[in-house]
Formats: C-alpha cells, sequence, structure tokens
C-alpha cells in the first residue's frame, strides 16, 4: 500500500495522520519483514479503531474501508476538487496527475489484506469490509454526509477503470461540492480553536415549506427572492417580523431545505458573535454556494453596540459583501430596537446623542431589502392550523368539532393562539395516545 499513496499528487496534501497513511505505513513495515508481530497487530487495530469511530460519526455500513476512501475523496479541499465543483470535468494540464491519483485510488479500493491477515493470524480487515452495522438514530450520525459518502463509495465500486473512477467523482464534485461546505447543510460559529471559524451543524430538520400550515403569501415572498439569490440573480437581505411563534424561524430552516440542493447553505450566528462576520465573509466568499447568514430572534436594547458589527458588513467597507452571501434575520421588532418610550429603560440627559443613536439603529432595518410580517392567525385560521396539523397524524382520532373546542382551550392557558400553540397542543394530543 506504500508504494501507492507515495505516488499520489493531486491528494497528497490529505493530514498524514489520517488512517490511510497510517495504514500505508504499516503495510510498508510488514513488506519489509522487520517489524514485532504484537507490535504490528496493536498498530493495526489503533486504526481500525479510529475508523470505527469515524464509522460510528457517520453512519457507516457494508464496506467501511470503502466508505472511508470514499469519505477521504469527498472532503479533501484542494485547486483540482475546488474547481471540480464549479465546473466538474475541466480540460487542464492538472489532469495527468488526477488521472495518476485516481489510478492509484481504483487500486486502494481494490486492495487485497488477505496477505497480512494470513501472516498476522487476525481478520480485522474481513470484518471492516463485510460490516454490518448497527441501526442508529439521526442525532448519533451525521446523515447527510452519510448518505452521499456511501453512494460515492457504491458508485466506486462499480467502476471497471480509473478513468471510470474520475468520471463519477467529478460529477460528485459537481452534484455536491467538496469538503464541510459540499456535504453539509448548515454551520455555526466554532468554538474549537484548532479547527476553522465554522463548523458543521450536522442535525437539521427535514421541513419544506409546505410543512408550513397557512402564511402563503408570506412564504411565496421569501420563495421568490431565495430563488432569485440561488440562480445567481439580485436579491436581498429579508427581516422576517412579527408575533412569536408563527413560523418565522420555521420558514428560514424550510428555505435550507428547500434549495440545499442548488447549492444553498446557512451559517447561524448570534448577537454576541457579530464581531466573528468578517472571518466568516472570508472563509465563504470564493466558494461555489449561496449562503445565507441566519439570525433569529434579532433585536437591540439602547446600550447594545453589536449591530454596528452587522451594519459595516451590510453597508460595506473597503471590502464590499460577497455577492454569495445574504442576510435572513427573524425579529419581534420590525425596526430591531426599543421604538416607544414605554418600552424605553431609561432617559438620557444627552437628547441629541440619543437621538443619532436610536436614528443610526432605525436605519438598521432599512437594510433588509424584504421585509415580511408573521401575525397572530385569526381564529378561523387558527382552527385552520390545527386541523391540517392533526390530519397528518391518523392516530389522532378527534373529529374537527372535538378538535376545535379542545384547541381553543388550549390556547387560553398556553400564550395564544399561534401557529407554535397549534403544534403544542397537537404534541399533547399525540403524547396522551397509547400505542401500546
Amino acid at each position: 500500500m506504500y508504494h501507492l499513496t507515495s505516488k499520489l499528487v493531486i491528494y497528497k496534501n490529505i493530514n498524514k495522520d489520517n488512517i490511510l497513511f497510517k495504514l500505508s505505513n504499516i503495510c510498508q513495515q510488514f513488506e519489509s519483514d522487520n517489524y514485532v508481530k504484537e507490535d504490528l497487530i496493536s498498530d493495526i487495530y489503533i486504526e481500525i479503531n479510529r475508523l470505527l469511530d469515524i464509522s460510528t460519526l457517520y453512519g457507516f455500513d457494508k464496506n467501511l474501508w470503502h466508505n472511508y476512501l470514499a469519505f477521504l475523496l469527498s472532503m479533501t479541499e484542494n485547486p483540482f476538487t475546488i474547481v471540480s465543483e464549479k465546473v466538474g470535468i475541466n480540460e487542464g494540464t492538472v489532469n495527468k496527475f488526477a488521472r495518476n491519483d485516481f489510478s492509484i485510488i481504483k487500486k486502494l479500493f481494490d486492495y487485497d489484506f488477505s496477505k497480512i491477515e494470513k501472516e498476522l493470524e487476525i481478520d480485522c480487515f474481513t470484518i471492516i469490509t463485510n460490516y454490518n452495522a448497527v441501526v442508529k438514530s439521526e442525532q448519533i450520525f451525521n446523515k447527510n454526509i452519510s448518505e452521499k459518502v456511501q453512494q460515492l463509495s457504491y458508485a466506486i465500486e462499480q467502476t471497471k477503470d480509473d478513468k471510470e473512477l474520475y468520471q463519477i467523482v467529478t460529477d460528485f464534485y459537481k452534484a455536491y461540492g467538496v469538503g464541510e461546505f459540499g456535504l453539509n447543510k448548515a454551520f455555526r460559529i466554532s468554538t474549537d480553536e484548532k479547527s476553522g471559524i465554522l463548523s458543521p451543524i450536522t442535525t437539521t430538520s427535514d421541513m419544506v415549506l409546505d410543512d408550513l400550515v397557512g402564511y402563503e403569501s408570506q412564504k411565496k415572498e421569501l420563495m421568490l427572492n431565495t430563488e432569485a439569490f440561488v440562480e445567481g440573480r439580485k436579491a436581498n437581505n429579508v427581516l422576517l417580523y412579527g408575533d412569536a411563534g408563527t413560523g418565522k424561524s420555521a420558514s428560514i430552516k424550510a428555505i435550507l431545505n428547500q434549495y440545499y440542493d442548488r447549492g444553498l447553505r446557512m451559517i447561524e450566528i448570534y448577537k454576541h458573535e457579530f464581531k466573528e462576520l468578517p472571518k466568516v465573509i472570508s472563509a465563504i466568499k470564493n466558494r461555489n454556494y449561496r449562503f445565507i447568514i441566519y439570525m433569529d430572534d434579532l433585536s437591540f436594547e439602547e446600550f447594545e453596540i453589536e449591530y454596528k458589527y452587522l451594519k459595516a458588513i451590510i453597508e460595506g467597507g473597503l471590502e464590499t459583501k460577497p455577492e454569495n452571501v445574504l442576510i435572513y434575520a427573524t425579529s419581534n421588532r420590525r425596526h430591531l430596537i426599543r421604538e416607544t418610550w414605554s418600552d424605553r429603560s431609561d432617559m438620557s440627559q444627552d437628547v441629541l446623542h440619543r437621538s443619532d443613536t436610536v436614528n443610526e439603529k432605525l436605519s438598521l432595518s432599512e437594510r433588509f431589502g424584504v421585509k415580511i410580517g408573521y401575525y397572530n392567525p385569526l381564529r378561523k385560521e387558527y382552527f385552520n392550523i390545527v386541523t391540517t396539523l392533526a390530519r397528518r397524524h391518523p392516530e389522532i382520532k378527534l373529529k374537527d368539532e372535538e378538535l376545535t373546542s379542545a384547541a381553543s382551550k388550549w390556547e387560553i392557558s398556553h400564550d395564544g393562539m399561534s401557529g407554535r400553540t397549534a403544534q403544542q397542543f397537537i404534541d399533547s394530543l399525540l403524547g396522551a395516545i397509547d400505542l401500546s
């Protein structure tokens, strides 16, 4: 195996501490006949353990060795793979090196571990290439990456030669992208100093806009703006404002699922993290994806200055906001700050300064070219949400009249009529059903 990995060119920048190179060095020791059997077996088991950890993290199954190699191909960012995610197959000179690497990768896929197993009297490689994984909850593994990597792994298994493998992998890059941005939907600011500025959010909902009952005009306006954005046309930053529990945040999350396969990605960022915005922009500006920076429940008190970071990004300093980035925010306040006299926490003696500061904060909301209002439903609309949600669950046997009567009583003691209240009411009914 070492004589193969040592000849990689395009994919040589893979972390040398990874399982592939570690196993390659182990195979080199084995082939040299200069090893202590027990030590070599111990080293092999360390790498098998690491492989099992990765397989659990990403829900791999069947041939874990093939899954792992496919995982490396899908996650390795270099000039060739990043160009491939934009144009697919290209005719540059670099392809000569790429074809060399794919010839090696094909041989690694077909690598025969039987000799090392026989000599060392182990069977771990046979086990990992015929693996039957325990069924896991989606909360445990990264389903988004798991499905795509296993799809790539299976496709490579069917290839006859390195030419077909080259076609399969470059098509994969063009369809899904490469690295964390390619295979994940959503990201947050990283708390790990050793990693980059962003880390993936590995468990996201599968909700789409049709799952949200009501608010048809609001959803349509949001879709039209997002559609223009993913197609590379001019689009606006969006502010969804209005009553709590009306589906503002759910609409934005649904938009991500609806347009993910067309290159949309989302980055969730909180007010206290706004100072990191320039680093975030720098990390994503040259990638072949459309990024929505998502700010939930955005509002500012009079003493808060974080809005300045946001305003600088929206307005642009010397470096303008990239065309592949938009900001979508939700807020209970149309103008993002306390506006009324009754809301004010104090009265400053510096009236002129206060006026300038308030006006500056008010002007921030004007940077959102699309503002969409979400308000609590009328009683008829609320009952429609309740009955529509209930009919998605056949186990709820109540008639419409019974549902609306019970829902009316529920909302009185649960913060009034809203989509959130309706969903909580349905959840209470489902929780009370004896499924035994």
